[in-house]
């Protein structure tokens, strides 16, 4: 094996028990050697076959702790093919089809999902650059009361796709409260690198670009849905794909609470769409959980915010 499994064969005879588990993991975390996660010294001696002690403060830590698999009490094979499972399939993870594959409660599936997303966004990702579409978009169901760009009782969302000649390069998208400046400026500047061009509509929200250093390109659309999808495509076939990927995976069933995570999960799976290695990509994830803070059950059962990513 390389640095990682090429398919579920490799997985099973390399990732069967909880110590090649925790061997790979202090790879993946102490690449150069252990570091202390208390005052960054790097000589530790092994104190039981969970914890390291550092030799500078005395601070105990384990491989796994500060990442998403803190406190688990399900074995770390289960986690690796739960990892697998979720970047082997091309159209989206479920709650219940992970439940199914490994035989684990739907809440134990469910939030190990909303765990694994997290994971999804990697710390100080570079920022799109270029030539950049950016418009909004609803979630959810239509309400009648609502007018122009008012929330109403459906989310509201931002996307940005980045040219690749004809193509569509990276993408990113967040939900945001509503439409004015406020809030597409801040999604502008954590995403978008300046100096980008950066297109949209006219929609007034977005006046203050050319003002922070961004090249704003504008076109009127005026409302008609067919012309929108002419003059900004990308776009609006992020948007359509996004729709169809809520619909069909997840059956519409999103609440707006986690919705900015299944927007990563869409945006990690787009983003990697070219990609011909599946174990890459599991490297990639786990690589990442690594660097990820824990969240318990409780925090993502209720909803809480998390801080916005920036780039």
């Amino acid at each position: 094996m390389d640095n990682y499994p090429r398919n579920m064969k490799e997985l099973e005879a390399n990732f069967g028990t909880e110590e090649a588990c925790r061997a790979y993991l202090y790879g993946l975390r102490w690449p150069t050697g252990f570091l202390c996660p208390k005052c960054k010294g790097d000589k530790a001696w092994r104190a039981t076959d969970l914890l390291w002690t550092c030799q500078s403060c005395r601070h105990q830590t384990s491989v796994i702790a500060g990442t998403i698999f803190e406190r688990t009490h399900q074995p770390l094979p289960l986690w690796f093919r739960a990892i697998w499972w979720v970047t082997t399939q091309k159209n989206g993870a479920s709650a219940l089809g992970l439940q199914r594959v490994l035989g684990i409660s739907y809440k134990t599936a469910w939030t190990w999902l909303h765990k694994i997303r997290r994971a999804m966004v990697r710390p100080g990702r570079e920022r799109l650059q270029g030539e950049i579409e950016v418009d909004e978009t609803y979630i959810g169901a239509l309400d009648e009361e609502a007018h122009g760009r008012r929330k109403g009782r459906k989310a509201l969302i931002v996307v940005a796709t980045q040219a690749d000649g004809k193509r569509i390069g990276r993408i990113r998208m967040r939900k945001i409260s509503d439409a004015g400046s406020d809030s597409l400026l801040p999604f502008i500047q954590d995403f978008i690198e300046p100096g980008s061009l950066v297109h949209t509509d006219g929609w007034l929200g977005y006046s203050p670009l050319s003002r922070h250093g961004y090249e704003h390109r504008v076109t009127v659309i005026g409302g008609r849905p067919k012309t929108a999808t002419e003059l900004l495509p990308r776009v609006h076939l992020v948007v359509s794909l996004l729709k169809r990927w809520l619909l069909g995976t997840h059956q519409g069933a999103v609440s707006f609470e986690h919705l900015d995570y299944y927007l990563d999960e869409f945006c990690f799976r787009f983003n990697r769409r070219t990609s011909r290695s599946r174990g890459m990509l599991f490297y990639r994830l786990l690589q990442q959980a690594m660097a990820v803070e824990p969240t318990p059950y409780k925090r993502i059962a209720l909803g809480i915010k998390r801080p916005k990513h920036k780039g």
